[in-house]
């Protein structure tokens, strides 16, 4: 009997913890998967376009990237009970506090966008004008957060999560061309490799890659989700385990978008290079086999849409509550609107704002979509380096500060980013070191 007994203590606590995990599931899985937005699929796309399967190495180094960044979040959020520009304020005072929430506003604004680019593309491609895709979401994007609870956003936004995953088969119809070098090829993509060597191009890529999965609103957006959902020291073990989780399927799903598009574009002959999110959709449908092309390009635009969709959503959010930490207005989305006014309205600003910019004839798009991932990352190091003394500082944090192995992991991940951010530097002033003109 000792052995029943022991069984059923097992499962008992195997229940509980289960239980307490899905209570906790939410913030890491929505920061990680909103990070494959539409910018990050057009760069994913483009990256396939280009290089086909050589770059796919890159994503063993993101995965723990972003996993050891974001968990600090959890950390952090959970222990002092402070969004991140709060902390920032707090432990590092006013000056280098606007300097963050400065850096925030502009880069989220600009990233937000390139989500309406991917949105209004992506209904483009069901025949729907730009300026009802823009009118339409909008308002849903606003009428999410105005439910007056936390629980109701994170139940809708978990539920889009799930469309992420549409990129998945379109990989599978992808490698299945006549001419795909297949899997085999596939597989060699993780050896870390430069095909053409360290050119200016490259180091856009590689930097413009590191930026769609490491990204500022990101710290800013877990940490405050975590405060709003309640979470304290003894969930943290939980809020870890489901950002690593996150990070697999971020990670995983642009891995597929890049095999879709390195095997029916970059493999076709002569090989096809996009510099869009329509592009794409356009060149693939013709090239998938069996007449799948029309279901390819369907599954790509509603994957697209979702992404773009996400990506508002968070981005949005991480600038209101950003914004209400440093003024000390109401920010959660357990308040209701009127009693939490500037919080919406900063959110709804940041959409109609960046979402008319779509609009203006002649904007030119495309540049846009690319550069923002690029200006993302350069802007990275300040806020990784406050995150960073935040988590070394044992009177905020007390037993939860960083470990010997975290800090070695996340210093590295500063430095790469640094070094990288100097190299593009570099190679925007003297582009022929770099086999520039």
């Amino acid at each position: 009997m000792f052995w029943l007994s022991k069984a059923i203590h097992l499962t008992n606590r195997f229940r509980r913890r289960l239980l307490i995990f899905l209570a906790v599931l939410g913030p890491g899985i929505i920061v990680m998967v909103a990070d494959n937005d539409a910018g990050g699929i057009a760069t994913y796309a483009v990256t396939g376009s280009k290089y086909g399967f050589s770059l796919l190495w890159l994503f063993i180094l993101l995965l723990p990237m972003a996993y050891y960044v974001q968990e600090m979040t959890v950390r952090l959020g959970s222990v002092t009970k402070r969004g991140h520009a709060e902390a920032i304020f707090d432990g590092f005072g006013p000056f280098w506090g606007w300097f963050s929430l400065g850096d925030l506003a502009l880069v989220n604004w600009l990233t937000l966008i390139t989500e309406y680019i991917g949105m209004t593309e992506a209904m483009a491609m069901f025949g729907i004008p730009r300026w009802i895709t823009f009118i339409g979401v909008t308002l849903i994007l606003f009428g999410v957060v105005i439910s007056g609870k936390y629980w109701t956003f994170e139940k809708v936004t978990l539920f889009f999560c799930l469309f992420n995953l549409v990129y998945i088969p379109a990989a599978f119809w992808g490698m299945s061309v006549s001419y795909s070098p297949g899997w085999g090829k596939a597989m060699e993509g993780f050896i870390p490799q430069l095909p053409g060597g360290l050119t200016g191009d490259m180091i856009f890529i590689l930097m413009a890659n590191i930026g769609t999965t490491i990204a500022p609103w990101m710290i800013f957006f877990q940490q405050s989700a975590v405060v709003d959902k309640g979470m304290d020291v003894h969930d943290i073990p939980y809020g870890q385990l489901e950002t690593f989780l996150g990070s697999i399927s971020t990670n995983v799903v642009a891995v597929f978008i890049i095999l879709t598009t390195g095997a029916v574009l970059f493999y076709h002959h002569p090989p096809i290079t996009v510099e869009d999110v329509k592009q794409t959709a356009e060149a693939l449908m013709p090239l998938m086999p069996h007449g799948q092309g029309g279901w390819a390009r369907k599954l790509y635009a509603i994957g697209l849409f979702d992404a773009g969709f996400l990506g508002a959503l968070c981005i949005s959010l991480s600038s209101s509550w950003a914004v209400g930490e440093v003024f000390g207005w109401a920010h959660s989305l357990n308040a209701r609107v009127k009693d939490a006014i500037w919080f919406y309205l900063i959110y709804l600003g940041m959409l109609a704002t960046a979402g008319a910019v779509v609009l203006i004839p002649g904007a030119p798009l495309i540049t846009i979509t690319m550069f923002v991932q690029v200006i993302a990352v350069t802007v990275l190091p300040a806020a990784l380096i406050f995150l960073l003394l935040l988590l070394n500082d044992r009177a905020t944090m007390g037993d939860h500060v960083n470990t010997r192995l975290q800090n070695i992991m996340n210093w590295s991940i500063v430095i790469i980013v640094c070094a990288g951010s100097t190299l593009l530097g570099i190679q925007t002033m003297f582009p022929s070191w770099f086999g520039g003109s």
